[in-house]
């Protein structure tokens, strides 16, 4: 009987039925086969994706296109939201004039950047709910997988293709928008002041911190469908997975930098105290006065005093001689990410390995 007089092929066997034949086609011969194609010098030398991993392009090279269409447009837009700030700064004068005094006429150029970093911090989550999720779990629920594992091409095989592939590109794009925004970025980094390089915005899209957390996002998402094999169900549970990835990674962000510790030179107690200088681009962590006898105080102490005699007095018995300002220069910005980056990517290897040897008995 014919497989379109067969009803048991329909519905969610159509497509298991249909991605068999395209990876029986694409590990025999390849895309483009055919005696007048195979024969000319052209198509030979060509280069072309074949089996395996033309199968999994074709498979997902929807995802696939949208993700590296929206990379392109992406980068458009923030290559001419340069080009603007750069002649803007041109014009002002910059770097001979302070850039803190341009006042409402940087604001613009602050806009274009806020609006640019809010979709890059939602990268991660986005590729993973959307890429990561479904990727093994729709064919264990429409039964690709099955099929798959009938065939001679072995699942360890399908399964690297298909994670080789996608990081690929997940890894392609994310490099490409962090270097981007990074190169834009870069003329005002060091001089204004109302940018705060540690935060998510900044901190989570430049360098490697944002292909890091894309890939734990995308593979963690994988292992999750795997294991639920549901892809709706996936999706639901990769978002809360990817928030809360992203929660973890920005309370422990500041814990990856060494503080430095600045110090005014000691006073006489009750004397006004003198605040250290710090780099203008520093992120300070914490303010605090100074005993002779080297304790902290909270710079509240001694604030619900209600004359400033009663405040000297109350400094002189608490012995206050100096202040103190924690901090972590922007230069350690660059080391900060790369130790996250890499404690990242030793979990994503970790979440590799793990399906491999447990995930892939589950691929059927």
């Amino acid at each position: 009987m014919s497989t379109s007089t067969n009803p048991s092929i329909h519905g969610r066997n159509g497509t298991a039925n249909r991605t068999m034949n395209a990876m029986t086609n694409a590990t025999r011969n390849g895309p483009g086969h055919g005696a007048g194609k195979a024969s000319t010098p052209e198509a030979t030398r060509r280069p072309r994706l074949s089996g395996m991993t033309w199968l999994v392009w074709r498979q997902h090279r929807a995802a696939f296109w949208t993700l590296l269409a929206a990379t392109v447009l992406c980068v458009a837009w923030m290559v001419y939201q340069r080009a603007q700030m750069m002649d803007f700064l041109h014009a002002y004068g910059f770097p001979a004039k302070n850039l803190d005094d341009a006042g409402k006429q940087f604001d613009p150029y602050i806009g274009a950047f806020t609006s640019v970093t809010t979709g890059l911090t939602a990268i991660p989550v986005m590729l993973g709910v959307l890429l990561g999720a479904p990727l093994l779990a729709g064919d264990l629920e429409n039964g690709t997988a099955k099929l798959i594992a009938a065939q001679s091409v072995s699942r360890n095989r399908w399964l690297a293709t298909k994670l080789a592939l996608t990081g690929l590109v997940v890894t392609v794009t994310t490099v490409t928008l962090s270097a981007v925004f990074a190169w834009w970025w870069n003329p005002v980094k060091l001089h204004y002041l109302d940018i705060d390089w540690t935060s998510r915005e900044f901190f989570n899209t430049t360098g490697p911190a944002p292909v890091a957390l894309a890939l734990l996002s995308v593979f963690g998402g994988v292992l999750i469908g795997v294991i639920l094999r549901r892809t709706l169900a996936a999706m639901v549970v990769t978002l809360g997975f990817t928030v809360a990835l992203q929660a973890v990674w920005g309370y422990f962000k500041l814990s990856l930098g060494d503080i430095l510790t600045a110090t005014s030179k000691p006073v006489s107690p009750g004397t006004t105290i003198t605040f250290p200088s710090v780099p203008r681009t520093a992120h300070v962590v914490d303010t605090s006065y100074v005993s002779g006898s080297g304790k902290p105080f909270d710079l509240t102490t001694c604030t619900d005093t209600l004359s400033e005699q009663a405040t000297t007095s109350c400094m002189k018995k608490a012995d206050i001689v100096g202040a103190s300002i924690d901090y972590i220069p922007i230069s350690q910005m660059s080391s900060m990410q790369w130790f996250g980056a890499s404690v990242l990517f030793a979990l994503t290897a970790g979440i590799v390995v793990f399906l491999f040897v447990w995930g892939r008995k589950r691929l059927v």
